[in-house]
């Protein structure tokens, strides 16, 4: 089998390397990165990757210089990347962070590869696009978010119009038991700190604010296609049951792992087939206990904006990521506060309902890009008014 990484040197990516180096049947084709040359150079040493790609264009030198006498291919830049994703491959890991992994993404299906999805702003921005693509070039996409995967594994062999409710859980992030009035104060490095999962920082800070999870609801409904009544997110600290399926005859069926990406991974990669993975056994007698607790919509409103955007349809989904990595970018940088992330999503969100076509259906990923450009450049302008 031949395959292909796509952000191999970020949690995700890392964890798709610890499975791909102990599978030496395996052929890399590429794997790209972004400014950690050092380490996408020893990834494709220790792969023998055909091709290593940096998505910067000044990091080039210093990739090339890294794999000197290597033999492996080395490209730099946004149409490099492009390029890598239209290499014939077979299985192909999607984990570029944000919208940026919209179109590596859509070349890929467009060869008829397996997409490995754990780009979830794939599906919150185009998502009805990318399905499309997908039946068009008999492409199959596999989830990658360990809430997808678990639903899709608690699926297999059902009969999807019989499921009455979907429920996704979140772990709470470090902030489950602040006040509100505390979420006002919360540092960067404050948001940095998972209790459960190791993760790069953008999406650990979108743990904490629980806009990850404002996403995979979004994402939930693109994928499976399910009603956005039918689709519940609730808080779960210990982060050990990623997902339930409920019938109508009241029967929940449950996904249980330990915290570790790899099991989607693997799943993923191994499909329909089930493979052994390095992963920890669950030891139920040793874990004692699971608890559940509904998420509270005052203190964490990226829920409540995810189910307006579901309403909305259209371009919702591409307006909502946009303002969210703006939003995302403002905090990092000390220009919002922690709150002010939601404020500023819905704020965007708001602003574009009247002039700029939000509900229109999605027709093209022209429309999606054009959208994707227009929320960010609203949702910057906001930031100015909000600093």
């Amino acid at each position: 089998m031949r395959v292909s990484v796509f952000g191999a040197t970020g949690s995700i990516g890392e964890s798709t390397f610890d499975l791909l180096i102990r599978r030496p049947d395996i052929t890399t084709v590429a794997l790209t990165g972004g400014r950690n040359v050092d380490r996408l150079a020893q990834q494709a040493r220790a792969l023998r990757a055909q091709l290593a790609v940096t998505a910067y264009d000044d990091c080039y030198a210093d990739l090339k210089e890294a794999l000197a006498g290597s033999g492996i291919e080395v490209a730099a830049g946004t149409e490099a990347l492009i390029a890598a994703s239209e290499r014939p491959t077979d299985w192909v890991m999607s984990a570029i962070v944000g919208a940026a992994g919209l179109a590596p993404g859509f070349r890929a299906l467009a060869q008829g590869a397996t997409l490995a999805l754990a780009n979830k702003e794939s599906l919150v921005t185009a998502g009805p696009l990318l399905m499309q693509e997908a039946a068009r070039h008999n492409a199959r996409i596999l989830p990658v978010d360990s809430e997808h995967s678990a639903v899709f594994q608690a699926l297999v062999g059902e009969d999807v119009t019989k499921v009455e409710r979907v429920i996704i859980t979140a772990s709470g992030g470090p902030f489950r038991e602040w006040s509100k009035e505390k979420l006002a104060r919360a540092t960067l490095a404050q948001a940095m700190i998972h209790p459960n999962w190791d993760m790069g920082q953008r999406i650990t800070i979108d743990s904490a604010s629980m806009f990850n999870k404002a996403l995979e609801l979004i994402e939930t409904r693109e994928y499976f296609g399910f009603e956005p009544a039918q689709i519940e997110a609730v808080i779960h600290p210990q982060s050990i049951v990623h997902a339930l399926v409920g019938f109508r005859d009241g029967a929940l069926m449950a996904h249980l792992g330990a915290p570790d990406m790899r099991h989607a991974i693997g799943y993923a990669l191994n499909w329909p087939a089930r493979a052994e993975l390095p992963v920890a056994r669950l030891d139920l007698a040793q874990i004692g206990s699971l608890s559940f607790e509904a998420p509270d919509p005052e203190r964490f409103p990226a829920l409540r904006l995810a189910r307006e955007v579901m309403d909305l349809r259209g371009h919702a989904g591409a307006a909502f990521n946009a303002a969210k990595e703006v939003a995302l970018d403002a905090f990092i940088a000390g220009q919002i506060g922690f709150q002010g992330m939601a404020a500023l999503v819905e704020r965007t969100v708001d602003s574009l309902l009247s002039d700029a076509g939000l509900t229109d259906p999605v027709v093209a990923l022209e429309t999606v890009t054009t959208m994707d450009q227009m929320a960010r450049s609203r949702a910057r302008e906001i930031v100015l008014r909000m600093s």
